[in-house]
C-alpha cells in the first residue's frame, strides 16, 4: 500500500543531462518544476514528516523516461516534487506531485467534492473532466485492472458498475473517486530525434472527493504520480507495455545550489552496490543488519530491523528527513558523541541532540555505515546526517538530523542520507542499489542488457519539455561534434606555428 506524498519534502531539479545505454533505446522526457515555502526548524520537519508517516496505507523497445526537478537541498525550505503531465485526448495538462512511495496516479476531476481550486505554489489548478476526453473509458468492476486497484486501496463498486477507490491517511486526510483509463502523452526521444506527443493508454484515478490536509490550498497540486510496485503504478503499467524499463533511478544533489534527476530505467554506475529488495511488501523494504560509527559496529539487536508488520527499514526519498528505530536511536547518538566529545560540546536544543563546534564536521564528526544484506554498506558523511540549525556567539549548531520514532520499530532513510547518490530502485531483479556520485554531472541509463551505446543529451533537442526556463543542462556532444572540434583546434595550432616561424 502507498505512501502518499503531502507533507513537505526536501526537493531537487535537474542539472544534469542523461545518456541512455541500449540499442535503439527510447527516451520520453517531462519536465518537472519545484515550489516553495519558508523554512522550517528542525522540529516542523519532523512534525511534516510525522504526518507523512501517519498517511501508511495498510511495441517498442523500452526507454528512458526523465523528471527534470527544480530546486535546492535545504531542509529548510519546504517544496516537493511535482511534473506536468498530458492526459486525455484533447490532452489536457496537469501539476501532479511525484511520490516514490505510493502506487496510483490520479488527479482531481470535475465535479469534486473538496478538492481545492487554489495553490500556493503559483500553479493553475486543472480538473479532468471524462465527458470531455474522446477516449476516456470506465473501468468495470469485472475488469481485471479494477482487481489490481485493490492492491493499493479499498476498492468500491457502484450500481452502475464502476470500480472505485478509496485511500484513507492515518492523519485524517483522504481522497475517494473512480478509476479511467485514458492516453497519457509523452515526449519520446530516439538517437537525437525528438517525436512529440507519443501516447500510451493508462489507468488512473480521478477523485471525486478529499478530505482532511488535501483539501488545503497552501500546497495543493492537481494529483499525486505514485512510483510503487503495485500493478495499477504508471512505471508498472508503461513496462508490461515495453514501453520502459521496470527500474527507476535518481540522483539528488546536496550541495552547491542543488540538483538532481529522477529516470525510469537503471542508472550506470561502476561503483553502485546493491542489497535484495524484501519481497511481498508495500514499500521499498530492505534489510539493514547493522549499524557502525568510526568502524565500531552498534550493540543493536539484529531483530530490530527485521522485516515484520510494524518493523523494518524503508527507503523513500520523500521523506525529508531519516528516522531510526526507537531501540537503535540511542546506541547510534551515545556513540557519536563518544567520538566528538572532546571536540564540541552537546547541546539539547528544541527536542534534538545537537552540537556546538568552531571547526568542520567533516574534520570532526566520526563517518556512519549501514550495512545491508549482501553486503552491501551506505557510508554516511557527518554532512549525510547532521543538519546546521544556527549559531551561538560565533559557534555553529549542528544538530543530529537522523530522528527517532518513538514507540515504532521502522526505520526510513529519507533525503537526508540519500542525497549525493545514484540509487537505482531494480524493480525487475527486486534489488535497490546505490553508490556516491556528483550528482551535478550526466548519468548513462541502461535501457537493455546489449546492444551499442547511445548518447542522447535531452535538453541540446528542439522543443524538448525540458528547455524551458530555467532548467540547465549540462551539453553532452556527439561524436562527429567532437572530432570536428578536434580537427579546428588542430588547424588553428598549425596556423599558429607557422606564423611564429615567419616571425622568428
Amino acid at each position: 500500500m502507498p505512501f502518499v506524498n503531502i507533507p513537505a519534502v526536501v526537493a531537487v531539479f535537474l542539472a544534469a543531462a542523461v545518456a541512455v545505454v541500449g540499442g535503439e533505446g527510447e527516451s520520453i522526457t517531462l519536465t518537472l518544476k519545484r515550489a516553495s515555502h519558508e523554512g522550517f526548524e528542525l522540529s516542523r520537519l519532523r512534525d511534516l514528516d510525522r504526518v507523512r508517516h501517519g498517511r501508511f496505507l495498510q511495441q517498442q523497445p523500452p526507454g528512458v523516461v526523465d523528471f527534470p526537478l527544480e530546486g535546492t537541498y535545504d531542509p529548510y525550505l519546504v517544496g516537493l516534487y511535482f511534473t506536468r503531465v498530458k492526459l486525455g485526448n484533447p490532452p489536457k495538462e496537469f501539476y501532479v506531485q511525484i511520490d516514490t512511495g505510493s502506487d496510483v496516479l490520479w488527479v482531481s476531476c470535475n465535479p469534486c467534492s473538496g478538492c481545492p481550486t487554489s495553490s500556493g505554489l503559483q500553479i493553475q489548478l486543472e480538473f479532468f473532466d471524462p465527458s470531455s476526453s474522446s477516449t476516456a473509458s470506465l473501468i468495470s468492476c469485472s475488469d481485471q485492472r479494477c482487481a489490481l486497484g485493490a492492491q493499493t486501496s479499498d476498492s468500491l463498486c457502484s450500481s452502475q458498475n464502476r470500480c472505485g477507490y478509496t485511500f484513507q491517511y492515518g492523519d485524517g486526510s483522504g481522497t475517494s473517486g473512480i478509476y479511467l483509463s485514458d492516453s497519457i502523452y509523452l515526449d519520446s526521444v530516439v538517437g537525437n530525434s525528438l517525436t512529440s506527443n507519443s501516447s500510451a493508454p493508462v489507468v488512473f484515478g480521478c477523485s471525486t472527493s478529499q478530505t482532511g490536509d488535501l483539501t488545503k490550498p497552501d500546497r495543493a497540486v492537481d494529483g499525486i504520480f505514485g512510483f510503487g510496485q503495485q500493478g495499477l503504478s504508471v512505471i508498472s503499467q508503461l513496462s508490461s507495455q515495453g514501453i520502459v524499463p521496470n527500474s527507476f533511478s535518481h540522483c539528488l544533489r546536496g550541495g552547491n545550489g542543488g540538483g538532481g534527476i529522477l529516470v525510469l530505467g537503471q542508472i550506470v554506475e561502476p561503483n553502485i552496490v546493491y542489497t535484495p529488495l524484501v519481497p511481498s511488501q508495500p514499500h521499498y523494504n530492505v534489510n539493514l543488519q547493522s549499524i557502525a560509527v568510526n568502524g565500531q559496529t552498534l550493540p543493536i539487536e539484529s531483530s530490530v530491523f527485521t522485516t515484520s508488520d510494524n518493523r523494518g527499514t524503508i527507503i523513500d526519498s520523500g521523506t525529508t528527513l531519516a528516522y531510526l528505530a526507537e531501540e537503535a536511536y540511542d546506541p547510534f547518538v551515545n556513540a557519536i558523541l563518544q567520538s566528538v566529545s572532546q571536540s564540541v560540546r552537546p547541546i539539547f536544543t528544541k527536542g534534538n541532540q545537537c552540537y556546538l563546534t568552531t571547526s568542520s564536521v567533516s574534520e570532526i564528526f566520526p563517518p556512519v555505515s549501514l550495512n545491508f544484506a549482501g553486503g552491501a554498506s551506505m557510508v554516511l558523511r557527518p554532512e549525510d546526517y547532521l543538519l546546521q540549525q544556527n549559531s551561538i556567539g560565533g559557534a555553529a549548531v549542528w544538530c543530529i538530523g537522523i530522528q527517532k520514532l518513538q514507540g515504532q520499530g521502522i526505520t526510513i532513510l529519507g533525503d537526508l542520507v540519500l542525497k549525493d547518490k545514484v540509487v537505482v530502485y531494480d524493480l525487475a531483479g527486486q534489488r535497490i542499489g546505490w553508490a556516491n556520485y556528483d550528482c551535478s554531472l550526466s548519468v548513462n541509463v541502461s535501457t537493455s542488457n546489449t546492444g551499442k551505446t547511445e548518447f542522447v543529451n535531452t535538453g541540446q533537442l528542439e522543443n524538448s519539455s525540458v528547455r524551458y526556463e530555467p532548467y540547465k543542462l549540462i551539453p553532452s556532444y556527439s561524436s562527429c561534434s567532437f572530432h570536428l572540434l578536434l580537427l579546428v583546434v588542430a588547424f588553428v595550432i598549425v596556423v599558429l606555428g607557422k606564423t611564429i616561424l615567419l616571425l622568428a
